[in-house]
């Protein structure tokens, strides 16, 4: 098998005592000596495999507009790198900060759903459950196996699929591949037109891929621009700045370049914090681009991030631009999904009611 990626396998033997750990844990799990919680309420859950880089925020965003239009919708997610602790419910006053960049994301775009932050999934569903919305989502979910959800949506990076995969720390994998068992769905990411993938196993697979939107400004309050169209900026031979503290930027950075003849690039680790020195390495980078038509483009996660960081000076909150991004599926695979993921609400609350 020929691999698109690096596998460490001088590291295999740590892999393989970690794979047997986490082997025990989910026969602990199966056998029903650590048990799973089920709810009265549909439970879908969004997750991966890997270690970061597949798209659940994006994924749980299509999920949220698909069911906001008829049902309550409440997210839960762990809040990795916040600054609180235990359950917190996003209200007018959270940022990345107190609930962390993926749900602040969501938050904002979505500030009609109900949507809390707790590392103990069980808690934030008895808590929000008080609440009563229809559905529930669980971001990042598939390892939190304390909660049995109704449904289990497994995600997949096309570039590194879990099949060619190895655990950590020669590869991504948090624990064996052979876990894609327990999903009802399975959804490779990413995927390239001539690049899609069929049914794996017995399980639905399903293609989708990334639609990136028009440039939007992470300060409007100080930009006259409200949306910034990128062939717009082609066309003026713009110069762009690449910000990213993402698990994978390879697939924003490879977009922007078709939009530029000009790309210098920063990459940062996901979830990155924003130094003092940080900010200002960008500016500097960015002041010496020699260029009167230049840009600063960031990713929608780290534009939360940076929206009250105390060291951004004003000089360059104009030229600082987030880039959205949306999933769409190929072919029927919409239609599948958003059928599959309807019923399944559906049938819940009447089976619930009969019951």
């Amino acid at each position: 098998m020929q691999r698109k990626f690096k596998i460490y396998k001088a590291l295999l033997p740590l892999s393989w005592l970690y794979g047997s750990i986490v082997f025990l844990r989910n026969k602990l799990f199966d056998w029903g000596i650590l048990s799973s919680a089920s709810f009265y309420i549909p439970v879908i859950s969004i997750g991966n495999l890997a270690a970061g880089g597949t798209g659940k925020t994006p994924h749980t965003e299509f999920l949220i507009r698909l069911l906001s239009k008829k049902y309550r919708v409440a997210v839960i997610s762990r809040g990795y790198k916040r600054k609180t602790k235990g359950f917190v419910l996003a209200d007018e006053q959270a940022n990345a900060q107190t609930i962390g960049d993926e749900p602040f994301q969501m938050h904002r775009k979505f500030p009609n759903i109900m949507l809390a932050v707790d590392a103990n999934r069980r808690r934030a569903i008895r808590k929000l459950s008080e609440k009563q919305p229809d559905v529930i989502l669980l971001d990042d979910a598939f390892q939190h196996r304390f909660v049995k959800p109704s449904l289990s949506i497994l995600l997949t990076d096309s570039n590194r699929p879990f099949w060619e995969d190895e655990l950590i720390p020669a590869g991504l994998l948090r624990e064996p591949a052979s876990s894609y068992k327990r999903a009802d769905i399975l959804i490779v990411t990413k995927c390239k037109e001539n690049h899609k993938f069929q049914n794996h196993s017995q399980r639905s697979t399903l293609n989708s891929r990334f639609i990136y939107k028009g440039l939007l400004p992470v300060f409007p309050e100080n930009n006259s621009i409200k949306k910034e169209n990128i062939e717009h900026l082609k066309k003026e031979n713009y110069s762009f700045l690449i910000i990213a503290g993402l698990a994978n930027p390879k697939d924003m950075i490879d977009y922007l370049k078709n939009h530029t003849n000009n790309l210098q690039s920063i990459t940062y680790p996901d979830h990155h914090d924003f130094t003092k020195q940080n900010i200002s390495a960008i500016e500097k980078q960015f002041q010496a681009i020699d260029n009167q038509h230049k840009i600063i483009i960031t990713s929608e996660k780290d534009a939360v991030r940076l929206l009250n960081n105390p060291y951004l000076s004003e000089e360059i909150k104009p030229h600082l631009y987030y880039l959205p991004i949306e999933v769409a599926f190929y072919g029927e695979d919409e239609h599948l999904f958003t059928s599959k993921i309807e019923n399944h609400v559906k049938e819940f609350a009447r089976n619930r009611i009969l019951a």
